[in-house]
This record gives structure tokens, sequence and C-alpha cells, in this order.
């Protein structure tokens, strides 16, 4: 633009020269020069700066103001938004901030974290196995397997006067198990209720809530308080727990802490009696390599209960314990407490320790925590899907388990044309692996077929990939340790290459530095705008690598909301911010920068023209006053009406037809070929905007006799059919009416013509005559039919190149918005009949599954008893009977 107008302010600058040089030079008699002119390139030098300072309307300095105007009010829609709203917690939507609202209309890549924001995040111990026994399975009376309904009857845990009514559980044989002390089944609860690093809140005597610090550990201690086994209270050097009713406090002596790297945690614990024992949870992975191998005709029956409850998408830890005799205790203690002083390669040495003392334990069984998909979710994703958006969801949990929740919520289905598993050891592999699904995919990526690459990086190019069109629809899911492998500088391209093939892609047991480093990679590679959502602090890093970053308000605190862009307390929610919040601020946004460029080049371009008519003097078109109120006042309103109000369709048509999304993601409404266009345009009409005028008052005269052809009727002229114009083009760009649009652009035009014969009115010269020398122009120019017989020429002229255009372009080559469009038209006449829900086929393998979190344990905070009350009201044993009469209702 600032070349545009050196360009502009250059040319007059000469052609002033070479006037001043033949003509002017010779007519200083009727025309001085100035004192300080002496030449007439000198002249043309200041005719230059001249000419910039009239000119400079073409720079949109008012731009800014009027944008980030728009952008508030679109930001203010997203927090009104009363379908965004969640009542149960009462969490509005929140736009965080008011830059970025017209970017949710181009998102191509949405990355998701799937616990708490694809899921409720709200745990429910659901299913378990015991000593090889599984539990939780319900049956009918002729032993056929069924679902728990409403009408299920539940276990009836009225024995325990502690357990939380809000638990529920279906299988009885569980409770008759605990009831005749079995004891593996006791030991099983025994360990749930020690082996964690929740913390006891008791409000009211008896009434006992817990304060966790992942959902999946407190819904496993309210099982084990439920079968009788109540987690009461806690001090850095003990554990009170009430077991069928008898307070037991057990000595704390370790916490082998949880971390990402360990994926398990530990506790030592010392009995009443002085026994002394480990007892671990982790991941099946983790704690099968350290079992004892009398423990092997255990463990594979284990694994089949694992593999049904991962293939039911339930989040499973396995439980094992082991015996200590205390020599071998006293020793580890000792070089256990010099660990964790010394300085020097702290956490190495605890790791070994942990790793000696863990060794040979006994399986105990498993547990099977569920965590139920959010409401909508399956449909969000299919809708966001028709969008042409890929989605990434990058999950801590095992594949097996992501994989079921990825056809759980539609991300994978049968219909794709293959799903390819990513699970190499080594560099190489992965690249193997990644090449032969990209062949499959898009086999004339390579040459030939020995697997050459016909896209090779060039030194000094660019590394933004271009876009590539898979041979139908296909799924990848691939591992921790082989996106490990991938994410390393020579296999990152192969990555990107392969993966944005693909519709959905599944990326498991990742950090949350993965997490950040995926997204980067995916920024760094593809030319697109990208999204991540997520609820807890492991997502925050994914949250601030991505372009904009949503929080969900959920289980996990509010570390991702206050991290984020926007927030909102459903995954579902994000279809609307998309496909209706974000795509009406985009094209609102193209809209008003069209037609802000547009109305004012045809503005400037009319000066430009008139210098070729006026010696390049620098002579303004229009009267002052109008320069000033042109942006000001004229123009503004109707510009912020349409930008604020405009919708092309509404809400219900956007998500009903999803591809209306796709033009941004292009960025079609708006790029250098539009701008081109729209100068292109400006051009065309300040052409026609300033000789039609000009040839309609050339020797013309009004019915009286009198000349029209004077300064002020053609400035008055021009800038009326200037301002008509606009304002009709306007019209013709905004496709939903609403009074503020009718009172802004018509008002606008009225207040025009009030604000004109005001200022042109002999009272108004009489008290300003220096200000307002328009003495009458108005009544004499607007009276004669001739004026606005041109008046309407010049918007026949403007207007109707861009309405045959646009006419011709839809009937002979129609975009996919232009079809849809077209489509929704047709509908509004005739209600559509409601679509069939479609019902997903699953055949997919069931395995096992683990979803594990990424922050560090607190079992150094709950061993320094910096988080503990002075005094714990059950720091003695044997005083408390749960079915003492204090406890009964």
């Amino acid at each position: 633009i600032f070349a545009f107008l050196a360009a502009m302010c250059l040319i007059l600058a000469v052609g002033n020269s070479i006037w001043e040089y033949n003509t002017g030079y010779y007519f200083q008699v009727y025309l001085p020069w100035a004192e300080d002119v002496h030449s007439a390139p000198f002249s043309g030098f200041l005719m230059f700066w001249s000419y910039v300072i009239i000119l400079n309307t073409v720079v949109p300095i008012s731009l800014y103001v009027s944008v980030e105007i728009i952008r508030l009010g679109n930001s203010f829609y997203i927090e009104w938004d009363r379908k965004m709203y969640f009542p149960l917690n009462d969490t509005p939507a929140q736009a965080r901030t008011t830059t970025l609202n017209e970017e949710l209309g181009q998102i191509k890549y949405i990355f998701s974290d799937k616990t708490g924001t694809l899921t409720q995040n709200i745990m429910v111990f659901n299913k378990c196995s015991i000593d090889g026994k599984s539990y939780g399975v319900i049956y009918d009376s002729e032993g056929h397997r069924v679902e728990a309904t409403e009408s299920t009857q539940k276990v009836d845990f009225s024995y325990n006067p502690l357990s939380d009514s809000k638990f529920s559980f279906y299988d009885a044989s569980l409770v008759e198990s605990v009831k005749r002390d079995d004891p593996p089944t006791h030991k099983f609860f025994r360990l749930l209720s020690l082996c964690h690093t929740v913390m006891p809140e008791e409000k009211e005597e008896g009434t006992l809530a817990y304060q966790a610090q992942s959902p999946d550990e407190g819904a496993l201690v309210t099982a084990a308080r439920n079968f009788g086994f109540v987690f009461r209270a806690r001090t850095p050097e003990t554990i009170t727990v009430v077991e069928m009713g008898e307070t037991v406090v057990y000595k704390l002596l370790a916490i082998l802490d949880f971390d990402n790297v360990r994926k398990r945690m530990s506790v030592i614990v010392r009995s009443p009696e002085g026994e002394l024992t480990l007892y671990c949870k982790g991941a099946d992975t983790i704690v099968y390599d350290l079992l004892h191998p009398s423990c092997e005709p255990l463990k594979e029956k284990t694994t089949e209960h694992l593999e049904e409850f991962a293939g039911e998408g339930l989040r499973t830890l396995v439980v094992a314990y082991k015996d200590l005799d205390e020599a071998t205790f006293e020793g580890w203690q000792q070089r256990h407490h010099e660990a964790s002083t010394t300085l020097v390669a702290r956490e190495e040495k605890l790791a070994r320790l942990y790793e000696e003392i863990e060794a040979d334990l006994m399986l105990l069984g498993a547990t099977a925590i569920e965590d139920k998909l959010q409401d909508g979710v399956p449909q969000t994703i299919e809708t966001l899907g028709k969008a042409e958006i890929k989605i990434w969801v990058l999950t801590g949990d095992k594949q097996e388990t992501a994989v079921n929740i990825g056809y759980s919520c539609n991300m994978l289905c049968d219909d794709m044309e293959d799903i390819f598993f990513i699970q190499a050891h080594s560099a190489e592999e992965v690249r193997q692996e990644l090449r032969k699904a990209r062949k499959k995919m898009k086999p004339d990526t390579f040459v030939d077929n020995d697997g050459t690459d016909t896209q090779i990086q060039k030194p000094g190019k660019s590394q933004t990939l271009p876009e590539e069109q898979p041979n139908g629809e296909y799924g990848l899911v691939i591992s921790g340790h082989s996106l490990a492998y991938a994410l390393e500088g020579n296999l990152q391209r192969e990555l990107v290459r392969t993966a944005c093939l693909c519709k959905s892609v599944l990326c498991c047991r990742v950090t949350p530095l993965q997490k950040a480093q995926v997204v980067e990679l995916v920024k760094k590679y593809k030319k697109a705008v990208t999204l991540a959502i997520g609820d807890g602090a492991n997502d925050v890093s994914m949250i601030r690598a991505a372009h904009i970053g949503i929080g969900i308000s959920g289980q996990e605190g509010m570390q991702a909301v206050l991290s984020s862009d926007f927030a909102f307390a459903q995954f579902r929610y994000l279809q609307r911010l998309l496909l209706v919040h974000g795509r009406w601020s985009y094209i609102r946004m193209c809209k008003f920068l069209a037609y802000f460029f547009y109305k004012n080049f045809a503005f400037t371009l009319v000066h430009f023209w008139y210098g070729f008519f006026s010696g390049f003097s620098a002579q303004t078109v229009y009267d002052e006053w109008f320069i000033t109120l042109y942006n000001l006042v004229y123009t503004a309103l109707p510009v912020l009406g349409m930008s604020l109000f405009d919708q092309d369709v509404d809400d219900r048509w956007s998500l009903q037809f999803p591809q209306l999304y796709t033009p941004g993601q292009q960025n079609l409404y708006f790029n250098k070929l539009e701008f081109v266009k729209c100068m292109l345009y400006s051009v065309y009409s300040s052409l026609v905007l300033f000789f039609v005028p000009c040839g309609t008052l050339r020797d013309s005269v009004r019915s009286d006799g009198k000349a029209l052809a004077d300064y002020q009727s053609f400035a008055l002229m021009a800038q009326t059919c200037l301002l008509i114009v606009v304002s009709v083009q306007m019209a013709l760009d905004t496709a939903y009416w609403t009074a503020v649009n009718q009172l802004f652009v018509w008002g606008s035009l009225a207040m025009y013509f009030a604000i004109t014969f005001t200022m042109y009115s002999d009272g108004t010269y009489l008290i300003f005559t220096a200000s307002f020398p328009f003495i009458g122009t108005a009544r004499n120019t607007l009276n004669q039919p001739n004026v606005w017989l041109a008046v309407f020429l010049c918007v026949t002229l403007c207007v109707l190149p861009v309405v045959g255009f646009r006419f011709v372009k839809t009937q002979l080559r129609p975009t996919v918005s232009d079809k849809v469009l077209s489509r929704v038209r047709e509908l509004e006449k005739r209600p559509p009949v409601p679509l069939p829900k479609r019902r997903l086929r699953r055949s997919i393998s069931r395995r096992s599954g683990y979803a594990f979190s990424h922050q560090h344990g607190f079992g150094a905070l709950i061993t320094s008893g910096r988080n503990m009350r002075p005094k714990s009201p059950f720091g003695i044993a044997g005083s408390f009977s749960p079915n003492s009469a204090k406890h009964k209702d």
C-alpha cells in the first residue's frame, strides 16, 4: 500500500513538473508560483509531499481501531452464547483474548487431550480382577451378561456406615468375598487404601471427603472405602485405616513416588503386628517386569481380564505387594536416606534404589476405572471431520485404550480404508513403517518401487510441505517410543507427511513435552492454523504451542483455562465455537477488509484522476468537510454494522453443513488475489466516479439556463455518487439484514444529505463564512434531473459488473460454498427431514489399557508434613469402630 501511494504521488509530482515547465511557467501572471518556488522540478518536489497528504487515505490508518471494535464485539457473542453455557457448574464460555476470533474460522488441525477433554474425567470404579477372578460383570437371572441401567439393582453397602452413598457397584459377589474374609480380596482393598497420596477431610464426624491428586486415585480409595477398608486419616509417619470396622494405624516408612518414567508408585508400611509390606500399583507393562516368576500363571489370567477391561475402554492398573524382612529393609532404608540427602545425581540414585526394593513383587490383581465420554463428543468429532478438520489426540493412555476411545468417539471407524499402527523400536524401523503407510495412502509420492521419495528438500527452500490428498480415509496410531524416534530431526518430515494424510491420528503414551513438540512440528511444516484443547496442567505446554489454545474447565483445576485463549466446560461446544462463531468472525472480517479497502481506494483514486485535469496542483476533489466526515461518520457505522451482525447462514445451517467451513481453511475470502481484485475494482469505480460526473456537468446547464459546470457542483456530485455507490455496494455484500444494519446504512445516507444541506445553506455561510464556502451548491445542483440520472448511471456502472461476475461465476464455476448455500436456500423453504443417526460397527481386538498422570506425585510433600494439620484425630489404634452408636443413623 505504501508503495502504491508513493507511485501515485511520484506520477503526479512528475506530471506537475512537466505541466509547470510547459504551461505554468508562462501562466504566472494569472497563477504565480509561490515565493520559494523558482523552478518546475522544485515545484514537482513540493507537490509530491502535498499529494502524500491528500492521498494518505489510501493507507488505512483507522483500520486498526475498527478491527479491534469488531473483534471485541465477536468476543462478546461467544461469551453471550447460551448454547455454550454449561448449567451444571454454571460455566459460560470465555473469550480470554480478542485477537484470534477470525482464526477460529481457519482451523485445519486440532490437537486434543483425551482424559477430561473427550471424557468426563469423573472416574468410577467399574471392575477388578483379584487373584485370577474377575468382578464387576452383571448377569441376569438366566445367566446372560447385561449392561447396567438405572433399574439394575445396586450392591447394598449398608453394612458399612462409612460408605459413600454416591458409589455404585452391581456385582454382589465381590461384597460376599469381602464379608467371608477372603485373604486376597482383603489384601487387594488394603493395598488400595494404603498405596496413594490422597488427603482425607472430615468436616463433620463420620462424613469423609477425599482430596486426590488425580481422579483415578480418588476412585480407587473410594472403592476401598465402600468395601470396608476406609482410609480415615494420615500424618507424615502414619496412615489410619478402618478395616471392617476396626481402626488400624500403619506406620508409613517410605513413599516411592510416581513420575512419568516409573509409571508406578509404592509405599512401605509397618502393620501394628510389626509386619513390613511394600504395596505397589502401576502400568501393567511396568509392574509385570517386576513380578516374581511364581506369578506367571496368575499373570496370564490377569492379562486376559485386562484385555477385556481395555476392550471396554476402561483405564487399568495392576497392583502387587511384597513382604519385606527387617534386615533387608534396614540396609535399604539407610541407603535411601543417603541418596535422598545427596546433592549429586539424587534422582538417578533414588531410581536405582526404588527398582531394587520393588523387585520380585507378588501379583494381587488389577483395577478397571471407567471414564465416560462427555455428552456429544462422537457427534462433535464427526461434524468437525466433515469440515475437513483433522483431529489428533495426544494422550498418556496405553495404545489399546486410546484405540477403543477412538472408536467410541468416531475418530476411528470401520469405514476407513486402513488404520496404521506405528510401534517400531528403532529409528530405521519407524521410518520404514511411516513410508510404508504413506506409500499405501499416496503411491505417487515415490518415483518407483525402490521407495525413492519424490519430494526431497532442497537447500534454502521453504520448509513448508504442500498439501497432499490421500486415496481414501485412513487413521494412524503411533506409540510413545515410536513417536520419540519420529520427533528426531531426520524423521520429522516423514512423520508430518504421513500423519497429515490421515483423517485421524492417535499418539499414545506421550509426555507433556512431546505434546508440545508434535504441535510445533505441524506448525513448522504445514501452512495451517492449529488449535490445541485440554483440561489439565499437563496440557498447558500443548495449549501454548498451538496458534489457538482452548481450556476445558473440568476436574483438574484451572491451569489449562488460565493458559488458554478461549475456555468452556464441554468438548461439544468446540463445534459451535469453530463452525458458527469462528466462521462468522472470519467471513465478517474478510468482508470488512475488502469493503474498507474498496471504499478508501475509490475515494482516494478520484483525487488521482482529478490531478490530470487540475494541472497537478494538489487540489482536492471533495469539500474539505466531506473529506473529514467520510471515514468518521458517513461510512464508519455501515461497515461496523455488517462486520458485527452479518451471517451468510444462521447457526443451524452452519452446523448442518460443515462443508461451509472449508473456504476459511484455504483463506479464500481475503488473500493476495482478492486484494488485487479489490484494487482493480476500486480503480474501475474511481474512473466511473470521476468521469461520469465530469462528463455530465461539462457544458451542461440548469433548467433555468444557468451553467452547472463549476468546481463546487462537480465536487458535490462526485462525493454524492461516491457515497451512494459504496452504500449500495455495502447493501449487496450484506447477507443478513437487521434493524441495526438498516439504520446504519440508510441512516448514514440520510445523515449525509442532512449535513450537506445544512452546511451548504445560507445561514451556515453567514455565520461561518470562511469555513463553509459551498453556499447554495446543494439546492442548486441536487434539484437537477440530469444530476440524479448521472448518479443512477454511476451506481449501475459500478455495481453491474460485480453482480454479473458473481452470477456467472456461481453458474459456471460454483465453489463448494456456493453449492451448499444454494442447497440451504432450497431447504429454508421447507424444513429438512432429520437424518437418522449412524451407528458404528466395532470390530477390533480387546487389549489392556492404562492412563497415567504426567505430574510428579505428592509423596515428598506428604512425608514432609507441610500440608498436615498439627494433630490427627485418629492418631491411635483400636479406638474407633464404624458400628458404634455415634455412626449409626
